[in-house]
């Protein structure tokens, strides 16, 4: 493995974890069993690429192929819910506010209000950041499987990006995100077509460095001045 692999494979394994816990925050806020909060953390790091693979007619999808992906999301869905299951037991509840997961026990305490705050920051912070490598790594595997055409490359690397978290809301019977909340999978999108448009100019690696970079800034941008598209109503 060559350090352009290698790079490759640690944006992949920092995706899979972030989106592993998103979904797993979820399934846990939800109210679900251990193997609820495993099935969706799963889903919501590997169903994009499953998506993207069955586009490309790569089958089985790499999910099956090259199983780490699935481990590495497992675990973390189970070590999420260990973690939260003891805390629970020593006193510790979950809030129903997204990503609010301590906030019943901290609301007593101006510094852990201030710790929570920060978790919050934390998990939107990661979640661009798996947002922004899955849409990239999409781009690239269209790549290496032969594929050049625009529309294809930027339409898989979104897909990739926010297929989980679109399998993830509709198995918790939540209004997909990327539907409603600020601007989700438009960052994707500025993202893909940077990747996509200097490929060839600055390679990969670097193509897909700039590209994950622009969803990162785009997404933390429109969560921090709450941009969202025009809607009627």
């Amino acid at each position: 493995m060559d350090y352009s692999e290698l790079i490759l494979f640690t944006m992949e394994i920092v995706g899979t974890i972030v989106f592993a816990s998103s979904g797993a925050m979820l399934a846990i806020r939800k109210d679900m069993d251990l193997f609820g909060v495993c099935v969706l953390g799963v889903i919501t790091s590997v169903g994009g690429g499953v998506i993207r693979d069955l586009i490309l007619g790569c089958t089985p999808p790499n999910m099956f192929r090259n199983p780490v992906y699935t481990m590495v999301a497992l675990g973390m869905s189970i070590f999420l819910f260990l973690v939260l299951y003891i805390l629970r037991g020593r006193g510790l509840s979950s809030s129903e506010d997204t990503g609010g997961m301590f906030r019943e026990y901290v609301r007593h305490s101006a510094i852990q209000e201030k710790l929570a705050s920060a978790y919050d920051k934390t998990m939107t912070l990661f979640d661009a950041l798996g947002l922004g490598i899955f849409t990239v790594v999409g781009i690239n595997t269209a790549r290496s499987l032969g594929y050049d055409q625009t529309f294809l490359l930027i339409f898989v690397g979104v897909i990739t990006g926010v297929g989980g978290g679109l399998l993830r809301d509709v198995i918790a019977q939540e209004k997909p995100y990327i539907l409603t909340k600020h601007i989700y999978a438009c960052a994707s999108i500025a993202g893909a077509a940077a990747c996509v448009y200097t490929g060839e100019r600055l390679g990969k690696l670097a193509s897909m460095a700039l590209g994950a970079v622009v969803v990162i800034v785009v997404r933390l941008l429109a969560m921090h001045y709450r941009w969202n598209l025009p809607r009627i109503g």
